[in-house]
């Protein structure tokens, strides 16, 4: 039996998962399908009801990974400490789990960092307090949290609080600003002051098209460690298909998978 799977969200256009998937499935010899369905979160129930015994897996992308955690049999306790999922395995159960904190802890890891005292993360969404549980993972004391609307700031503060770090919330704008272990940048590349650079051993840039952002450019320029979107992604893929398969392949194939799509766009 060829087992399906998909990523579902909207839009989905633009997804890389479905390219990262396939050349896993071709590295590991697998007979199986993935495809990018657009689905809406009105949709997604009636989804995953239709779905057969041909399924093995779904990747989950904006707006599902909430409402999704709601409609599983069973969820990981990163998926339940967060309220977002974005993975599913179908079997028995249909059980939800969370990759992309895992995958950012390998992704900082793979560019050689191991420890986090101190951390600034720009954003205040999903994105955000995943990758500050993630950084919790490596060791996180503080955290500085830098949003437009400090109320915003509130869902990351809270997993912080949880996760026992020190937390405050800070509005974008000029001023000086502390050095810190690592910088996450969550927002748009267009709102991120290059200068925060100065101020990091170490850049995270969830973006990761159109690359390099002004941010990545900057730490570049002073010789610091830059990890992307893009390596997040690979590392997320690589966990998601160790969960639906069961074999193991390395986030450097994937990575350079959605390279390649990117590369033909």
């Amino acid at each position: 039996m060829t087992r399906r799977c998909a990523v579902l969200g909207s839009p989905i256009t633009h997804s890389l998962s479905p390219a990262m998937h396939r050349a896993a499935y071709v590295d590991l010899g697998l007979d199986w399908t993935y495809d990018a369905v657009e689905l809406t979160e009105d949709s997604l129930p009636g989804f995953l009801a239709g779905l057969d015994d041909t399924w093995r897996g779904l990747s989950v992308t904006a707006p599902l990974k909430r409402a999704l955690v709601g409609l599983l049999d069973d969820v990981s306790d990163d998926a339940a400490f967060l309220g977002v999922a974005n993975t599913v395995v179908i079997g028995e159960q249909r059980v939800g789990f969370n990759t992309d904190v895992p995958g950012a802890v390998g992704a900082l890891r793979e560019a050689g960092l191991t420890t986090v005292g101190s951390a600034r993360i720009l954003g205040g969404g999903a994105t955000a307090a995943s990758m500050l549980l993630a950084l919790g993972r490596l060791g996180l004391q503080e955290v500085e949290v830098v949003v437009r609307d400090v109320a915003r700031a509130a869902e990351v503060v809270d997993v912080a609080r949880r996760c026992g770090i020190a937390a405050t919330t800070t509005s974008f704008g000029p001023g000086p600003r502390a050095d810190v272990d690592v910088l996450v940048s969550t927002v748009p590349a267009a709102a991120v002051d290059p200068g925060h650079a100065l101020t990091s051993r170490y850049v995270f840039d969830a973006v990761y098209d159109p690359w390099p952002t002004p941010l990545a450019s900057a730490a570049a320029d002073r010789g610091v460690p830059v990890v992307s979107g893009l390596d997040l992604l690979a590392h997320q893929a690589a966990l998601q298909v160790h969960l639906m398969t069961g074999c193991t392949v390395r986030p450097a194939l994937l990575r350079d998978a959605a390279l390649g799509a990117l590369t033909g766009r």
